[in-house]
């Protein structure tokens, strides 16, 4: 694939073919021309923007996560732009359940035959024998095994042992001893918290033991209430370890505890503040690396288009959004939509949601907003449909092929769609496996992931596929401009309320109050 990819003649070739039939009809001189303001987003600016955020990362021990130092010089940088281009800039404070484990976790039975098991490392590129619970805490202990009402062999039905999930069941329970407890029922967390409060020095959650829950366990506490290591096993070593004599040694180094964050929120100063075309990427990165694909792309994105929008007088009100603590869960963009009022929901018009755009082994996707594809979740709130046809329109328009992707919930959109706000935006795929048709579609390799380094300390500049890059980048500038200057905006105007119809000043942008795919049970 080419090292680069001229944004000027992604975008100009865009403006003119898509944009302005896009675009209402205006009289004379009422609007700038879209196509020029399209065309001001360039390629090389928004690697500037790329750059910058691998020198906070290489700055600050290789991360920008949340709750970091890293991060923290990522949003004053943001911010900075911000405000230069012209924006009215919050910084929305929140506090969030900080973790990561600071090295590699020791499990080993001492007695009666010694035995050692081998880690998951905390940057997960292996799955071993037994792995740290995420808001595990720390410690060092040897001690006897207490098997807590397992259920050995398993029951018929899985999710049925109850084991640890009632104070009762650790009637007896020696204070020192590491608790084996099984999973079903209830939540780690529960487990966890009931056999800390029984004097437990450590807990191993062990697999049910059911097709499909056998192996090792990986999981989330769910936040930093519990202090003791925590550990979760295959159902085969849950099995060794209840053995009758067993001792064992558990080690875990970790960083568990509640700390502040930002979210970052831009409002223009033009535009009605009760039409609000909201635009939104996470800045965070995870703790093992530096996040510039993961998403650093996508902020960078965004960021280039607000500088260049920022001056422009528009038709409706733009709001540029920098999600915090989206790699703990998508914390930022959920504390942002729960602490709106009714009104100020209502005047979001829309949401855009831009979450790695320059994967190395790309696809370009485009959310699922009229659930066409039948896969996954259902069809984003009304007007949805409206947004996926204009990215479509887009690359069509470019001659450049596209597929769907699901609103599966990894990502910031998540709360705005449940909040009925119509959502879409651009994805170029994560540890999923690139597709034949997509290699035909695309280039790249088939059989390999969109992005080998997702969530790696490789993620750095060098993961980033400029032609992606570009292309997304042209989409996003596009979209920001038709929605900007559109009188029709998607979906029914149903969420407008009378308090915000009838308000003349802009709605404020924020309020200062607060890992993927693991199972919390």
């Amino acid at each position: 694939m080419r090292a680069s990819l001229g944004m000027r003649a992604v975008v100009a070739t865009a403006a003119s073919a898509l944009v302005l039939p896009l675009l209402p009809a205006a009289p004379a001189n009422a609007d700038p021309d879209p196509a020029q303001i399209a065309q001001t987003v360039v390629a090389s600016a928004v690697k500037k923007h790329l750059r910058k955020l691998q020198d906070i990362a290489n700055a600050n021990g290789g991360t920008r996560a949340a709750g970091t130092p890293g991060f923290a010089a990522s949003r004053d940088y943001v911010a900075g732009v911000l405000k230069k281009a012209g924006y009215k800039v919050t910084l929305q404070k929140f506090d969030f359940p900080f973790f990561n484990e600071n090295s590699t976790a020791v499990l080993q039975r001492t007695a009666p035959s010694p035995k050692t098991y081998t880690p998951t490392p905390p940057d997960g590129s292996t799955v071993g024998d037994f792995a740290t619970m995420t808001y595990s805490g720390s410690g060092d202990v040897t001690a006897a095994v207490r098997g807590v009402d397992l259920v050995l062999p398993p029951g018929a039905e899985a999710n049925t042992s109850n084991s640890g999930c009632e104070a009762a069941d650790f009637a007896g329970f020696p204070a020192g001893a590491v608790a084996l407890v099984q999973r079903g029922t209830c939540t780690f967390q529960a487990k966890a918290e009931n056999a800390q409060a029984a004097g437990a020095s450590a807990v191993i959650i062990m697999n049910e033991g059911q097709a499909g829950r056998t192996a090792t366990l990986q999981g989330t506490l769910g936040e930093p209430t519990v202090h003791i290591p925590v550990v979760g096993v295959s159902f085969a070593v849950g099995q060794e370890l209840a053995a009758a004599g067993t001792s064992v040694r558990v080690k875990t180094d970790t960083a568990s505890e509640m700390r502040p964050t930002h979210n970052v929120i831009a409002d223009s100063r033009w535009g009605d503040p009760n039409k609000v075309v909201q635009l939104g990427a996470h800045l965070d990165s995870v703790v093992p690396g530096p996040g510039i694909n993961d998403n650093g792309s996508g902020s960078a994105a965004i960021l280039e288009v607000a500088s260049a929008l920022g001056k422009i007088p528009t038709r409706n009100k733009l709001r540029f959004s920098f999600w915090s603590a989206e790699e703990f869960g998508t914390l930022g963009s959920e504390h942002y939509v729960a602490n709106l009022s009714a009104e100020e929901q209502a005047r979001i018009k829309l949401y855009l949601n831009f979450d790695m755009v320059a994967s190395p082994n790309y696809a370009l996707k485009i959310y699922d907003g009229d659930d066409s594809d039948a896969a996954g979740s259902g069809p984003g709130p009304a007007g949805s449909d409206e947004i996926e046809k204009l990215f479509e329109k887009y690359f069509d328009t470019l001659r450049q092929g596209h597929v769907g992707t699901d609103f599966d919930g990894r990502s910031d959109y998540g709360a705005f769609i449940a909040a009925g706000i119509p959502s879409g935006g651009l994805f170029t795929g994560a540890e999923g496996v690139k597709t034949p048709q997509e290699q035909a579609l695309f280039g790249g390799t088939a059989g390999e992931a969109y992005d080998s380094c997702y969530h790696q300390a490789c993620d750095t500049i060098a993961n980033i596929n400029d032609k992606a890059l570009a292309l997304n980048t042209g989409a996003i500038a596009t979209a920001a401009v038709v929605y900007a200057f559109s009188r029709d905006l998607p979906g029914p105007d149903s969420r407008t309320t009378a308090a915000a119809a009838r308000t003349t000043a802009a709605a404020p942008a924020a309020h200062a109050v607060g890992a993927h795919g693991v199972p919390a049970q």
